[in-house]
């Protein structure tokens, strides 16, 4: 008899390439992961890492920087222009200042979406300066 299989655990295909279609994947993957991983039932609102790993006190607000500041730095791979690298940076910045504040800053998490924010000004940028890499959705 054939033994069943067993489900596979969920593995994101990510590319690695340094190509401007890669590079766009990943930060609209790891935007996703921070900002909208999941819906909490009741407030039907998309919530991310970043509001649930904030409520663990300077821990989760340093890892949640770090995650932000990694879109910052694939947006410096991607050539945008320093002063939107600076505009980004201080998105995260300011969300991480204001996170760090006890309850307020969990509840700021919320409401201030800087990775948002910042796959924005990416994919603007993008659209504009490499067409080829936008995406059709559906």
């Amino acid at each position: 008899m054939a033994e069943p299989q067993r489900p596979q655990p969920f593995r994101p295909e990510l590319p690695i390439g340094k190509d401007v279609a890669s590079i766009r994947q990943r930060v609209e993957a790891m935007e996703a992961i921070l900002e909208r991983s999941f819906v909490i039932p009741g407030i039907r609102t998309p919530v991310g890492l970043d509001a649930v790993v904030g409520l663990i006190p300077v821990v989760g607000d340093i890892v949640t920087a770090a995650m932000g500041a990694y879109i910052v730095w694939e947006a410096n791979n991607l050539g945008l222009p320093k002063w939107k690298i600076w505009r980004m940076a201080g998105n995260v910045v300011f969300d991480s200042a204001i996170g760090a504040v006890p309850v307020a800053g969990d509840l700021f998490d919320f409401l201030f979406r800087s990775n948002t924010r910042n796959l924005k000004i990416i994919k603007r940028h993008l659209d504009k300066h490499h067409p080829e890499s936008r995406v059709i959705e559906g």
